[in-house]
């Protein structure tokens, strides 16, 4: 089976996100826990977790992935941003227990100017002060496309923040195709080596899920532009052999796409035709 779904809108709580996953034909998602430019979360109501939970286990989704605010920076050179990073980041672990067991993804950071190695060192000692046994959320770190001061568009450097991280247990990875096709790891023409330097890096064991986008950007442009799935520069087939590809198959795939639902469903619908089971 093919688990698939998009990014959707929680505004209206989780019940909503739920029948619009259904709507589109997806069998897990992602959301934003909160604006993602700001701090303000929506209150959660216990009765809409509980309907929510129900639907999801009734229609077998799944695994679903939390995205946090694009806000959150660990590593930043101001120490008010890596306060108001650890503050929200407590609090989204704390809300992810109402729905236990799934992912919550966030971007490592950007170092500005500071170094790969200061900047690294900061997401780990952040997690390991924030991270705790008790948790059922697995932490991914998102593959970035190297933009800027990004960091985490080398597999070298998520394995060194892995390593660094106490509880490994407690943290994974989320591989984006824009940003890995654009941070020039080729997954159009060399998917198995890429796979195999993952392996060798960071573990595939450590893959939970992936961001499924296409690219408006040519490979290797350091460019974080996602582009609908077969309108950019990696194009159908390439995502086709992805979905398909035995390491991967497995894995709760999340539409980023520059889409509406309708959108999504044909995304959807275009990719389970062609996925072999």
């Amino acid at each position: 089976m093919l688990y698939i779904g998009s990014h959707l809108s929680s505004s209206k709580g989780f019940v909503s996100i739920a029948k619009d996953a259904l709507d589109i034909g997806a069998n897990t998602f992602q959301f934003f826990t909160r604006n993602p430019q700001g701090f303000k979360a929506k209150d959660i109501d216990p009765s809409d977790v509980q309907k929510f939970l129900k639907i999801t286990q009734n229609n077998h989704f799944q695994k679903f992935v939390a995205h946090a605010p694009y806000t959150l920076n660990p590593c930043s050179d101001k120490p008010e941003t890596r306060e108001f990073a650890e503050l929200v980041f407590q609090d989204d672990l704390k809300r992810m227990e109402y729905v236990p067991y799934n992912y919550y993804n966030f971007h490592p950071g950007s170092h500005v100017g500071q170094g790969i190695e200061t900047g690294i060192e900061m997401i780990a000692k952040l997690l390991n002060r924030i991270l705790t046994p008790e948790q059922s959320t697995i932490v991914l770190l998102e593959t970035m496309s190297g933009k800027g001061s990004e960091v985490g568009s080398e597999f070298k450097e998520l394995s060194t923040i892995i390593d660094k991280t106490y509880l490994k247990d407690k943290i994974g990875v989320c591989m984006d195709t824009c940003h890995v096709y654009s941070s020039g790891y080729d997954i159009v023409h060399n998917l198995d080596g890429v796979l195999e330097e993952f392996d060798r890096t960071i573990g595939l064991e450590k893959l939970k899920a992936v961001h499924l986008n296409d690219s408006k950007t040519e490979f290797a442009s350091k460019k974080d532009r996602h582009e609908k799935i077969g309108h950019g520069s990696i194009g159908l087939d390439a995502i086709i052999r992805f979905i398909n590809h035995p390491k991967l198959k497995h894995l709760p795939f999340i539409l980023e796409t520059p889409n509406d639902l309708k959108g999504w469903a044909d995304e959807i619908r275009i990719l389970k035709e062609n996925f072999n089971d």
